[in-house]
């Protein structure tokens, strides 16, 4: 499981932590303590069984509260209560992009570009995955490590786990969580996100487990302190997502107004976030987008031999993308259009 299956699980909630949201704020949610403490109990030969000690658990267990606020930041979340109405339409595009991809985030991305060049040529070396795409992640997650968040990773993800709408997902969580304990990181460092993204590539405890590398060459995965190792391990999770050497994520077009938008639709049912691959046209090479009036506004544009998808993230008459396999790793990351057009866009930026 993948980080954007929480994605997917929150209906497209940013992951990021957020620098304005009060962590512990009472809510009106409340649970019996006993009924909680006996939820982590039956947890115990689970989380022993993969390989948490009995020391862990009866270190942890105990000091954990059960988190209303945290359960409440769930259910806010579309999809999150079922008695709230659908809502309808699409927003476009320009005003997400013109507060993620803005001057002051495209300056502090060079800034520590710049910095951290010799770290991340030899990333981009090992991994294929461009420098500056790094970057944009690193950008978009954590404002370059400036938040990360401050919720308690385990009182978090085992409030989350009890409350039961997703319980499979953030019991495997909360256990990977002890599993970090276990390997010797502290208890105090084990902050993050409401929904359990932590570090400065807002990783989920598990996905830690699975592509965190180190970067710096000290023997350790550190990505709450190591810059080197978050942006490593960024470029581990967007190889492991299939990301292919030398492609670029995408290109701003031009479409003629006369294009056949019902000739390009997508033929199959994405099973994983349609509604963000719905808006994705069939594949076609590069070659023959060209021939149907597409132009590339910017640079560099895909190989004519290229398969791309077509977006139109403002509707008709505005810029829209081609869209390369590339584009599809970093939707991997987190799935939402907005996301991964903004983290593409920040990385061209930040690279000139």
């Amino acid at each position: 499981m993948r980080k954007c299956l929480l994605a997917l699980a929150l209906s497209g909630a940013a992951l990021s932590a957020d620098p304005g949201v009060a962590q512990d704020t009472p809510a009106t949610i409340d649970v019996a303590s006993d009924g909680f403490a006996a939820f982590l109990d039956g947890l115990r030969p689970r989380a022993m069984a993969a390989g948490v000690s009995r020391q862990t658990l009866d270190a942890t267990l105990p000091t954990l509260a059960f988190n209303p606020r945290v359960v409440s930041l769930d259910r806010a979340q579309p999809g999150g209560n079922p008695a709230a109405g659908a809502t309808s339409g699409i927003a476009p595009f320009a005003p997400y992009r013109d507060r993620h991809v803005d001057a002051d985030r495209i300056n502090r991305g060079r800034a520590r570009y710049r910095d951290l060049r010799p770290r991340l040529a030899v990333i981009e070396q090992r991994t294929g995955v461009p420098e500056a795409v790094m970057m944009a992640i690193y950008g978009h997650e954590t404002g370059y490590g400036t938040y990360t968040g401050d919720f308690d990773l385990l009182r978090s993800l085992a409030s989350l786990a009890y409350d039961g709408r997703r319980r499979e997902l953030f019991t495997n969580e909360f256990i990977a969580t002890l599993l970090l304990i276990e390997r010797g990181f502290p208890r105090s460092q084990m902050k993050g996100s409401w929904a359990g993204a932590t570090g400065y590539p807002q990783f989920l405890p598990s996905m830690y487990l699975r592509l965190a590398v180190d970067g710096d060459g000290d023997g350790k995965a550190d990505i709450w302190r190591s810059e080197a190792d978050a942006l490593a391990s960024i470029g581990n999770y967007l190889t492991n997502a299939g990301w292919r050497p030398n492609v670029p994520w995408g290109v701003a077009v031009r479409v003629p107004p006369m294009l056949d938008r019902t000739a390009i639709r997508p033929r199959l049912t994405s099973p994983r976030c349609p509604r963000v691959f719905d808006r994705h046209s069939r594949w076609l090479t590069m070659a023959e987008w060209r021939r149907l009036g597409v132009q590339p506004v910017s640079s560099p544009a895909p190989a004519d031999t290229e398969l791309v998808s077509l977006i139109e993230p403002d509707g008709p008459n505005a810029t829209a993308y081609l869209l390369t396999t590339n584009y599809r790793s970093i939707l991997d990351y987190n799935c939402s259009n907005f996301y991964a057009l903004s983290v593409g866009l920040l990385a061209d930026a930040v690279a000139q």
